[in-house]
């Protein structure tokens, strides 16, 4: 018995000793030769060379990871004619808009042979409980629960869902003012009998007091105050003071459906753009500019209404103006419709001689007429930290623009 133990401890100890120096010969097999390099190098100079070329092996870029759960129609592989992956119009666009409503559209995103072709990897990811990729059509995408999102051709269906909240469109589309300013299309009420019939409303013959009527078929007055006691779209801080909060009746809308444009631009007018030809609409925008609006604002306002803070982030002049106080001035007494390029949001941007010039509103002669572009202007110049809060929320802290001295100087002069 003692010879057998002797000889198992032996064993032990001896299997115990060549696997001490298995382990440490793995471990010199996998060490960086930087390492040796760094421990006999001598003296700052050895100790430096060593690091850079640790560093340099290091530094070897990485491709960008893609994020398959965020679509975009701006990435190059997606910069494709619309009818690549929509097809006109969707199988089920007779449903999804109930009796006389109901209208061939994009009513639904594209099918899967649609993706397949290049996100075949991304659509069989071993990914729980659904490839990521899914996520960009489906609310759940699982084998018992294959709903999708509402797609947002469906206007009000859509703006109403979940799915609105942050939603900004990949699109702008190209609206020519001027090819429609001499038209008025009628009501959705009398369309069902009459779709297309016109009447003449030339701007060129209209007054500046009045109101274009075809402004109105198609931009009406967000959210009234109307004879509410109720001004703010939210309810203001009790120390609010004279400080900004936003009030309704600020924005004005604009179609974001089909349905107007289809009455006039369909199959059995054959007027183009017909409705099958997306391309000729929607359009990639130029790079984002600077806009009037404040985002930690908007926040501390807690509006989560998509149409208020889509319109409220494309504000490019003055982001505090309210439209339902100057619902008397004409439409075009600020706009400029025949030069709109509604793609470029730059070329929307209201001159600040809208304002008034020399005609007692806003910019006038002096400060004591009463012009608070005069009153801003004259405290900016005696404290360079005044922010011009009147009519702007981000622009009011940037430089005084040259534009804004010569409108008062305009007025002055007459």
């Amino acid at each position: 018995m003692k010879s057998i133990f002797s000889w198992r401890c032996g064993f032990r100890i001896g299997r115990m000793r060549h696997s001490r120096f298995a382990i440490v010969g793995v471990l010199l097999a996998f060490l960086s030769p930087d390492l040796f390099t760094v421990r006999e190098a001598t003296g700052t100079k050895g100790l430096l060379e060593a690091g850079q070329r640790t560093k340099k092996v290091r530094s070897k870029p990485r491709p960008p990871k893609i994020d398959y759960s965020r679509f975009s129609h701006s990435t190059a592989p997606h910069k494709q004619t619309c009818d690549s992956c929509h097809k006109f119009p969707s199988k089920n666009w007779e449903s999804v808009r109930s009796g006389g409503d109901a209208f061939a559209d994009v009513t639904e995103f594209p099918e899967h042979s649609a993706c397949l072709s290049c996100h075949r990897q991304q659509f069989f990811a071993r990914e729980r409980p659904a490839p990521r990729i899914c996520i960009n059509c489906h609310v759940k995408a699982t084998p018992v629960d294959t709903s999708r999102y509402t797609f947002p051709s469906l206007g009000e269906n859509f703006l109403n869902s979940p799915r609105a909240t942050g939603f900004v469109s990949d699109f702008r589309v190209a609206f020519p003012h001027d090819k429609h300013l001499d038209v008025i299309s009628l009501g959705p009420n009398q369309r069902q009998d009459n779709p297309v019939k016109f009447v003449r409303a030339s701007f060129g013959l209209m007054s500046e007091d009045s109101d274009p009527k075809s402004c109105a078929t198609c931009h009406q007055t967000y959210q009234p105050q109307g004879k509410s006691d109720e001004e703010f779209v939210t309810k203001p801080p009790a120390d609010l003071g004279d400080k900004f909060w936003l009030k309704k009746g600020t924005f004005k809308t604009r179609p974001v459906t089909h349905a107007s444009c289809f009455t006039c631009h369909n199959k059995e007018s054959e007027l183009a753009p017909l409705p099958s030809d997306c391309n000729a609409c929607h359009k990639l925008p130029p790079p984002p500019g600077s806009s009037d609006f404040d985002g930690q604002l908007a926040g501390r306002i807690k509006t989560t209404d998509w149409w208020t803070t889509m319109a409220w982030r494309n504000r490019v002049s003055a982001g505090a103006f309210r439209h339902e106080v100057h619902v008397d001035l004409s439409c075009t007494k600020c706009h400029n419709p025949a030069a709109m390029n509604t793609v470029d949001l730059k070329t929307l941007k209201v001159s600040v001689l809208s304002c008034g010039g020399g005609e007692g509103c806003h910019v006038t002669a002096t400060v004591d007429d009463g012009g608070i572009l005069n009153y801003e202007i004259d405290k900016r110049k005696t404290d360079n930290n005044f922010l011009c809060s009147k009519c702007h929320l981000s622009f009011g802290s940037h430089p005084l623009p040259a534009s804004h001295i010569e409108a008062v100087r305009k007025a002055a002069a007459k």
